[in-house]
């Protein structure tokens, strides 16, 4: 019987583990000061931040998905719960999206600045 309950309890971390780490967060880019980049740092810069917002897409389908589907395999949720794991899914996809939005912003200041500078 303890064999058993350790199994299961070993077997449940493991699941846990995975879904835990099936999300990941992309790591935020660097994004090339504009004054004093080359117009090689700049499309790198572009890539990197394209990259990014295709992370961030990604990531956002995936809390989703994972929110679902850990809900799918609630037998019963409270009311309290329920609102509780919406408001911190919200909490997540928002912050996410800010970042995104944040570097997307952050990248085109420099592009302004690099225009700026080489006119």
């Amino acid at each position: 019987m303890n064999k058993t309950i350790k199994f299961l309890c070993s077997v449940s971390l493991l699941f846990a583990a995975q879904s835990a780490i099936a999300c990941d967060y992309p790591q935020r880019i660097a994004v090339p000061n504009g004054t004093t980049a080359t117009k090689d740092d700049m499309l790198e810069g572009q890539r990197g931040v394209k990259t990014f917002v295709a992370a961030i897409e990604v990531y956002l389908e995936c809390i989703v998905d994972e929110e679902k589907k850990t809900r799918a395999g609630m037998e019963e949720i409270s009311a309290e719960d329920e609102q509780q794991r919406e408001d911190a899914l919200n909490k997540k996809y928002n912050a996410a999206v800010q970042e995104m939005n944040l570097v997307a912003e952050e990248f085109n200041v420099q592009v302004r600045a690099y225009k700026d500078i080489n006119r």
